[in-house]
């Protein structure tokens, strides 16, 4: 494992607003061509991207063509443990092919909720909710720092891949404990950093947009999730992820830097 970053280091080198323009950018690009951000092609991720982040055969196939667009780095339902009738939160939803499946585990008495800060997404999303003919499933614009729900009306959160691009990644854990019930969960896959990234790098809008310069140390994601008031706090990294995470960059490997990890945490109950 390489030398661990300084732990201070909270954000890319971005201000917060150019920060935000470079992702809805990327991401309402993504949105109108149905693009992967690990991929050139319009088709939407192949069969082995899909496997190497944890869905299986039966999940690819459980969900209409156009929700699965290859952007995360990891399998959030993998180990959310969804139950029926819980209510689930996706933060930073895309076009919904985690709320999708999501929606089948908690059924028809539960609900899942996605929320995306990029208009062409929830557009996207929402078209499809209607391809998919789900119930108990609905898209709400806005920023994961400021989440459109109401107070501990959430069972689960889930994301993929998604927080590393927030700038102000402590108040996201502010808000997902706001949301959640007493004794609720998160179960987020994300990247986290483990050596310190090349300055130019930092500064650069397409590698905040595709999650490496957010990328933060596990022991900074943990102070955050600590802070935020959760316990039973887990982060554990993904080695095998740096299979398709060198495939993010074409002029370097960006896996020498991070890697993807699942986040679980539980609000006290």
């Amino acid at each position: 494992m390489s030398e661990q970053p300084n732990p201070d280091s909270t954000t890319g080198g971005l201000a917060s607003d150019e920060q935000r323009r470079a992702v809805r950018r990327r991401y309402r690009q993504i949105a109108n061509e149905s693009s992967s951000c690990c991929s050139d092609s319009d088709a939407g991720p192949d069969e082995r991207l899909t496997r190497q982040l944890g869905y299986s055969e039966d999940q690819e196939t459980a969900v209409a063509d156009g929700a699965n667009l290859g952007l995360g780095c990891g399998n959030p339902n993998a180990i959310a443990a969804l139950q029926p009738g819980e209510t689930v939160l996706d933060l930073g939803s895309g076009a919904g092919f985690d709320c999708f499946l999501a929606g089948q585990e908690v059924g028809d008495t539960g609900h899942v909720i996605g929320v995306d800060m990029t208009p062409a997404m929830i557009e996207k999303a929402r078209e499809n909710v209607a391809t998919n003919d789900v119930r108990n499933v609905e898209f709400r614009l806005g920023e994961i720092e400021h989440l459109p729900v109401a107070d501990e009306t959430v069972d689960v959160i889930i994301s993929n891949c998604v927080i590393n691009l927030s700038p102000d990644k402590q108040q996201v854990f502010h808000e997902a404990y706001r949301a959640l019930r007493p004794g609720g969960r998160l179960a987020i896959s994300d990247v986290v950093l483990t050596a310190e990234l090349p300055e130019d790098v930092h500064a650069d809008p397409e590698s905040v947009a595709s999650c490496v310069a957010g990328a933060l140390p596990i022991v900074n994601v943990e102070r955050m999730l600590s802070n935020a008031g959760f316990e039973a706090i887990q982060v554990e990294s993904d080695e095998a992820s740096e299979e398709f995470i060198r495939e993010w960059d074409a002029d370097r490997d960006v896996s020498e830097y991070v890697v993807s990890a699942t986040i679980e945490a539980t609000k006290p109950a």
